[in-house]
């Protein structure tokens, strides 16, 4: 394990994101990473962030009763483990009934290693090294799938802006705000994600369902499209730029 598995973020855009998510209750994360120092790091990271995390450094200990079958809300794993690698841990897991959301985090790029890693029970695959941020903010959208009732809310609220996903329509003060289809996508995964960063990254994968980055400023102009309609007319401003991580949509 060569391969730093997170990149430092700019001071400013952590104390945000730790303001932001102050006062919610901590995610249990389990880490399963035999390189000790990147898991330390990583786990000094996140445990930065808010979240309460245990690391084991082998599948065999991972695999045992208790431990990965406990009750964490995301599992990070490693693909080389010795013992029992990450993957065939993950499947043994899953054939156990554990349902626990798991990110794999490797250095293991190819094309062929994230399909077998998504297909062998992995909900998220993610190459060695990673900022910091975006780690954090995947582990949110990954929590956010075990606990659904608001992903399938049928109404979106943050302060006075609604989203009615049954009309498919969006209100601010009642007032009723005109979206494109790719606005309304872009606008519904953000306030899905409420109070949490969104990564360029990740609305590339949920709003265009590109796995690869065009190298254009696709999402930086919707971005600026939606804000005019929702932040408009003296509006207090809802859609904030986290520089150099992503996007947030949060009260003032």
């Amino acid at each position: 394990m060569d391969l730093p598995p997170l990149q430092a973020q700019p001071r400013r855009a952590r104390l945000f994101l730790r303001a932001a998510t102050a006062g919610r209750p901590k995610l249990r994360i389990l880490i399963v990473e035999d390189d000790v120092e990147a898991a330390r790091y990583m786990a000094d990271d996140l445990a930065g962030f808010g979240l309460e995390v245990t690391v084991v450094h082998d599948g065999v200990a991972a695999a045992a009763p208790g431990v990965g079958d406990g009750d964490y809300d995301v599992l990070i794993l490693d693909r080389m483990l010795p013992s029992c690698d990450g993957l065939t841990l993950l499947r043994q897991l899953r054939a156990r009934g554990v349902e626990t959301p798991a990110l794999f985090l490797t250095a293991m790029g190819a094309v062929a290693d994230r399909v077998a890693g998504l297909e062998g029970g992995g909900d998220d695959y993610v190459v060695k090294p990673v900022d910091s941020v975006e780690l954090h903010a995947r582990i949110q959208a990954l929590a956010r799938r075990r606990v659904r009732p608001a992903a399938e809310a049928s109404l979106l609220v943050c302060g006075d802006l609604e989203l009615d996903r049954l009309n498919r329509a969006a209100r601010r003060g009642g007032e009723a705000i005109a979206l494109l289809p790719l606005e309304y996508r872009l606008l519904e995964v953000l306030m899905l994600a409420r109070g949490q960063t969104v990564t360029r990254k990740m609305l590339l994968e949920q709003v265009w369902n590109f796995r690869f980055d065009p190298r254009t400023n696709i999402v930086e102009t919707h971005i600026c499209r939606l804000r005019a309609k929702v932040d408009g007319a003296g509006r207090a401003p809802l859609i904030r730029t986290i520089r150099g991580s992503g996007y947030l949509l949060a009260e003032s």
